[in-house]
């Protein structure tokens, strides 16, 4: 439980940022008034979104893959519910929900399309879809070597099954037969320890990370990362 443990921390660090904290209002917001409805939020982790989704009113459901994630999400959130679930084969019926939340999701899935096209499935004939997240490809760092700092980046995202999908989420929701996208880019601007926690993220590349540790260390470091929001309607 150690890792997951750190995981936690991380996870909770970075939606107590005040951007972090926008971001998922305005998340909210793009599924509409969801006052007595049901709204799913897939990849829910600890379960935060659930949580502040109830308390706008809505009837919230998190899903998540890992057992002890939603074990966490469980004890901190007593009354709401949470079922260990993967998103391309939710534990919902067809038509059940009318808003359907993916945060920082899609990247991770080897086939996003299956799990827009499973998000059309459990979605009501009008309901929202609000998917968020960070392009990998699309991080900008300062750094006096920007060369191995493209490199850096671009191996970060090839390790990961889905990377660049959120410049996607448009042309996805388009292609599932989704009405009406709305495309938004939030960018977060990252100049304290939460942007050194990130690029230890990225690598492992000390000589690099000696460079920014400096600049983090002289109040130099600088990472932007824009957040994409696109929202759509069944």
């Amino acid at each position: 439980m150690a890792g997951m443990s750190s995981l936690l921390a991380v996870l909770d660090a970075g939606d107590a940022q005040p951007a972090a904290v926008e971001l998922r209002a305005r998340s909210y917001e793009l599924l509409g008034d969801l006052t007595g409805r049901t709204v799913v939020d897939v990849g829910c982790g600890g379960g935060r979104a659930v949580a502040e989704l109830a308390e706008r009113g809505a009837r919230a459901v998190g899903v998540d893959l890992g057992p002890e994630m939603i074990a966490v999400a469980r004890q901190r959130w007593p009354a709401a519910e949470f079922h260990v679930g993967e998103a391309c084969e939710l534990p919902l019926e067809t038509g059940s929900v009318a808003g359907y939340r993916a945060d920082k999701v899609l990247h991770l899935l080897d086939d996003p399309a299956r799990a827009v096209a499973e998000a059309r499935r459990v979605l009501a004939p009008g309901g929202r879809i609000v998917l968020l997240g960070q392009d990998w490809d699309a991080i900008v760092i300062d750094s006096d070597d920007p060369e191995t700092t493209r490199r850096l980046v671009h191996a970060k995202a090839d390790s990961l099954p889905s990377p660049r999908v959120a410049r996607r989420y448009r042309n996805l929701l388009l292609d599932a037969g989704f009405t009406d996208p709305v495309v938004e880019v939030r960018t977060f601007v990252l100049t304290d320890d939460t942007a050194f926690a990130l690029l230890r993220r990225i690598t492992d590349e000390q000589s690099w990370l000696a460079e920014q540790a400096e600049r983090a260390r002289t109040n130099r470091i600088f990472v932007a990362v824009p957040m994409f929001l696109v929202a759509a309607q069944k």
